[in-house]
């Protein structure tokens, strides 16, 4: 199988995505966390059994406003989970665009190795048959 994949990316294409990358990370820069190996292990992730808890807390906070307890910033918590939903997606939606890129990658690097390959075998050919500069 020879040439797996052919992008369709223009030039222009490429500039308006390199273009939209560098937008992207002008737009979060001084916004967003980059933790360390030791801040991650740290702050670890909520799992799912703790998520489903937190939206348990913000459905009773949000139904009984009376009951809810005086030591939590409420305003702050209300900013916290609509801006975990809100990354979460964008998340999701950024993973899929890296995979598809990632794909593509991968099938453009089959490519170029099976071509190095045929190349490599060429040269072996012409080396064995002691043509000139080959050796």
């Amino acid at each position: 199988m020879k040439n797996v994949i052919q992008s369709k990316f223009s030039e222009e294409d490429r500039v308006e995505i390199r273009n939209g990358v560098n937008s992207l990370m002008a737009l979060i820069e001084g916004k967003v966390a980059a933790l360390n190996e030791e801040e991650r292990l740290k702050y670890g992730s909520i799992n799912e059994v703790n998520k489903l808890f937190v939206n348990k807390v913000k459905s009773y906070s949000d139904e009984s406003p009376s009951l809810r307890s005086p030591d939590v910033d409420w305003v702050e918590f209300r900013a916290d989970y609509d801006m975990r939903a809100f990354l979460e997606s964008q998340i999701q939606s950024l993973s899929s665009v890296v995979y598809q890129l990632e794909s593509t990658k991968k099938l453009h690097d089959y490519d170029n190795f099976q071509d190095s390959l045929i190349d490599y075998n060429y040269t072996q050919y012409k080396k064995n048959a002691q043509d000139s500069g080959y050796s």
